[in-house]
């Protein structure tokens, strides 16, 4: 990630959510829900709790699952979307299944860094999602992760039938991949 993605997203949770100090330099009562910044979204998880990522389609929700430690992101499903409450369901159970304290959210800026209509709707999902389940949400840049996912799995030799049906999760695995590298990097500066 580039110095100028990790600004803006600092930037992106900024404008929802509390600073994480306070004005005398103290560390204030950290939030376990909500759009939080990446590096307050580390802070918030529960010791063990796993993250699941989102890449948010307008036909399905591809997703991914860290393991405990954090360190690896695995496709987990790709779910068809239906009515948004029922999509919050259905996500609010795999996080009680699987042990999960957060989730991130792949956001799908334009490449001139701007926010268009599918940037906003990933927010407006994110929001909901924070809201229905109390957990934690951090955005993620997804710029190209879906032209990464169809790389890799062009290069696996996939049938195009085959690449439709695992392009989404693959794209979530990248997403949360990605931001698990951040968080390491977080937990080491």
């Amino acid at each position: 990630m580039t110095i100028d993605q990790e600004e803006h997203l600092a930037e992106v949770g900024d404008n929802e959510r509390e600073p994480a100090m306070t004005e005398g330099g103290e560390r204030r009562e950290e939030r376990r829900g909500g759009i939080l910044p990446l590096p307050d979204l580390v802070a918030a998880l529960p010791p063990g709790a796993r993250v699941i990522g989102i890449d948010v389609g307008t036909k399905t929700l591809g997703l991914a699952l860290s393991d405990a430690t954090l360190r690896i992101a695995s496709a987990l499903v790709t779910l068809r979307r239906s009515r948004l409450a029922d999509d919050l369901r259905r996500l609010a159970d795999l996080a009680v299944k699987y042990g999960v304290g957060g989730f991130v959210v792949g956001l799908p800026l334009n490449l001139d860094g701007t926010a268009g209509p599918r940037a906003q709707a990933a927010r407006a999902f994110a929001r909901n999602l924070a809201k229905a389940t109390g957990l934690a949400v951090a955005y993620w840049d997804e710029r190209l992760s879906t032209v990464a996912a169809e790389r890799v799995l062009l290069e696996a030799d996939m049938s195009r039938k085959r690449r439709a049906e695992v392009v989404d999760k693959v794209a979530a695995t990248l997403i949360l991949q990605n931001a698990l590298d951040s968080m390491r990097k977080l937990d080491l500066g």
